[in-house]
């Protein structure tokens, strides 16, 4: 999942006098806190999303130089799509990471790739949130990973999910494979080459006993 650069949703930061959004996934993750995913608004999540994705630890993300204005449009594309989906992440009410799924068949990574019938791919930003904090990274990455690997395989239609990190980047490639994802080949798209890794259901399951 860190997955970097995007293809291209019960309680919630938002804009002052923004409407309550409901989580379309809660779970409580044992030594970690609450983790809720809510529907990401282009409007109103744009200071959050927009210093995320602009700050040079974000660099994979590939919106660097961005302006506000540029990244409310990218969102608002994405939410106007069936296929493509952005999220904002929170832990205790706090925010802490962006989260999109997609279907890859509808995605240019679909031609990069054999796609099978219930993959979903996923990118995902860590925010700023696990500096400084005890355990660091490491630890805060691994309480949302179990949330969100949940929320995906939560839909019985999902078999594996794909991600697709930049080749160069390492630190997204150790998340995934301390998550649990096989590592796929390398593929070549227009932006980025990037290195491919996989998450079955089964394998997913064992590793969450269940």
């Amino acid at each position: 999942m860190s997955a970097d650069s995007p293809a291209a949703a019960p309680a919630t930061t938002a804009a002052a006098g923004a409407a309550v959004r409901e989580p379309v996934h809660v779970q409580k993750v044992e030594g970690f806190g609450t983790v809720s995913v809510v529907t990401l608004d282009p409007v109103a999540d744009l200071d959050t999303v927009h210093a995320w994705v602009t700050a040079e630890r974000a660099r994979f993300w590939g919106m660097l130089g961005h302006s506000r204005e540029q990244v409310r449009e990218i969102y608002a594309y994405v939410d106007s799509l069936t296929t493509h989906h952005a999220y904002l992440v929170e832990r205790d009410g706090e925010p802490a990471a962006l989260f999109q799924t997609y279907e890859p068949a509808a995605d240019p990574l679909g031609e990069c790739y054999e796609v099978r019938p219930g993959d979903v791919g996923v990118h995902l930003l860590i925010g700023p949130a696990a500096e400084g904090l005890p355990g660091g990274e490491r630890g805060f990455t691994a309480g949302l990973m179990a949330a969100l690997l949940g929320y995906v395989f939560a839909d019985p239609a999902a078999r594996r999910i794909v991600v697709e990190p930049d080749a160069r980047n390492e630190k997204a490639i150790g998340r995934m494979l301390s998550a649990g994802f096989e590592a796929g080949p390398e593929i070549d798209k227009p932006e980025k080459r990037a290195r491919l890794a996989f998450l079955n259901r089964e394998r997913w399951e064992t590793a969450a006993g269940r």
